[in-house]
């Protein structure tokens, strides 16, 4: 059974920084997956955000967060996490992590993963 726990949100204010944390379990080939961080807010789609492949570390970014985000691995304890900097409000959301099986070949959206963590909710105040 896969899961995925994520850790490390919070309220913060603008300008600041918080590191969201997903830890997995359960998956034997941790080593060769797409980690995907999504978000949401309420009424809107769940959008991706930023995601690694772990065989190689390749990232990809949404426009939104480029150059603020970044998201790395350490395979050895099957985790990936979201270093979130320079926060704005719109950043506001519930952050989700997601496991796909497959390559990343771009930002998958959500229809392609293939397991979810339960959220973690970011706030940022102006």
């Amino acid at each position: 059974q896969v899961q995925l726990v994520e850790s490390g949100g919070g309220s913060v204010q603008a300008g600041g920084s918080l590191r969201l944390s997903c830890t997995a379990s359960g998956y034997t080939y941790f080593s060769s997956v797409c980690m995907v961080w999504f978000r949401q807010v309420p009424g809107k789609e769940r959008e991706g955000v930023a995601s690694i492949y772990t065989h190689g570390g390749s990232t990809k970014y949404a426009d939104s967060v480029k150059g603020r985000f970044t998201i790395f691995q350490d395979n050895a304890k099957n985790t990936v996490y979201l270093q979130m900097n320079s926060l704005k409000p719109e950043d506001s959301a519930m952050y989700y992590c997601a496991l796909r099986t497959y390559s990343c070949y771009s930002l998958p959206p959500a229809g392609w993963v293939n397991y979810w963590g339960q959220g973690t909710q970011v706030t940022v105040s102006s």
